[in-house]
């Protein structure tokens, strides 16, 4: 009798045995550092990456515990830049590097490649362009913005910096490069690939994670975080976390922000029209392209006497709206087909 009921003191139930397990689980957790995989795609930018990867390599944490940091750099050019680049960076550099070439032409299919790389154990995905330069706190503070509000999906401000430190008056003042700014902890509808951190498990459901239709034509970034924001993903916006958005000359004239006008705004109007195809939400896009046509039209004349940047807001306008109305009948502008890219 007495040694059944010593057996029974010493042998754990299968509840205590269950409770152990949880609590050896949760030590373990604590002793294991969040890893983060930040993801680089690249594209004959060998000065723009090198910036982005010194500013990674500045990165501090003074709010949250210091994490495990992955950078993972694909280049969509046989050419070997960006193998070149992380080469010379590697051996002073504080983080994992890891780099490797995307052949296949296209912004999905090396952002797709580099979402490949990361880690199986990674806990988010970052996601930075090639010509961004993060502040010290940038990665904590989207961090921080996750815990804070439960966010699957935390994004943040690109700020621009212009090429020299100069860029035409009008430039500044048509508010074309204006970068948005909101509250911390406000929701949003969409984000970007310049500046945005995702759940690690969100992505890896996903196959693709980028939808190869936008490989050339852009958009690939507005289209997933539509849908993700559909599936009921929350995106919070994090205002402490900024980037600086490298803008060179090329990007200062008005053909090039006439083109990249039309290509967003017919981009949006035919996911919108895929995700909600009702005959009232494409009605109201119809109305909103003639009417940002009408505006521009009407504000032009009197923007002649009243400079460039005036000029610059009314053909922004047209622009926009006829990159509405081009969504809705699929005419688009392949915008990575011409020129070095980001979305």
């Amino acid at each position: 009798m007495y040694s059944n009921l010593h057996n029974a003191y010493l042998i754990p139930t299968k509840f205590e045995l269950k409770y152990i397990h949880q609590n050896q689980h949760q030590q373990q957790q604590k002793l294991t550092a969040m890893l983060i995989s930040v993801c680089v795609i690249t594209y004959k930018r060998e000065k723009g990456l090198k910036l982005l990867l010194k500013g990674l390599n500045k990165l501090t944490f003074t709010k949250i515990e210091r994490p495990d940091i992955e950078v993972i750099v694909v280049d969509n050019d046989n050419a070997g830049i960006a193998k070149k680049v992380c080469a010379e960076i590697e051996p002073e550099f504080q983080w994992t590097l890891k780099t490797d070439v995307e052949p296949q032409r296209g912004i999905t299919y090396a952002r797709n490649k580099s979402i490949s790389l990361t880690s199986e154990n990674s806990d988010f995905i970052v996601i930075v362009d090639d010509d961004e330069i993060p502040e010290k706190n940038w990665l904590e503070e989207l961090l921080v913005a996750q815990q804070e509000h439960g966010a699957a999906i935390v994004t943040g401000p690109a700020v621009p910096i212009f090429e020299d430190n100069h860029a035409p008056e009008w430039i500044l003042n048509c508010g074309y490069f204006e970068a948005p700014r909101y509250q911390d902890g406000e929701e949003k509808e969409v984000a970007f690939t310049n500046n945005v951190m995702i759940k690690a498990d969100i992505l890896r459901e996903l196959n693709p994670v980028f939808d190869h239709r936008f490989a050339l034509s852009g958009g690939s970034d507005s289209y997933l975080f539509l849908n993700l924001t559909k599936a009921g993903h929350k995106i919070v916006w994090a205002d402490n976390a900024v980037v600086y958005d490298d803008i060179p000359a090329s990007r200062t004239k008005l053909k090039w922000i006439l083109f990249r006008s039309y290509r967003m705004w017919s981009n949006y109007s035919a996911f919108e029209m895929e995700l909600y195809p009702s005959i009232a939400t494409q009605f109201i896009r119809l109305l909103k392209g003639f009417a940002l046509i009408f505006i521009g039209i009407f504000r032009l004349i009197p923007s002649l006497v009243m400079g460039k940047a005036f000029i610059a807001k009314s053909l922004i306008s047209i622009s926009q709206g006829m990159g509405t109305l081009g969504g809705l009948v699929g005419v688009f502008y392949q915008d990575y087909k011409h020129e070095v890219y980001t979305e």
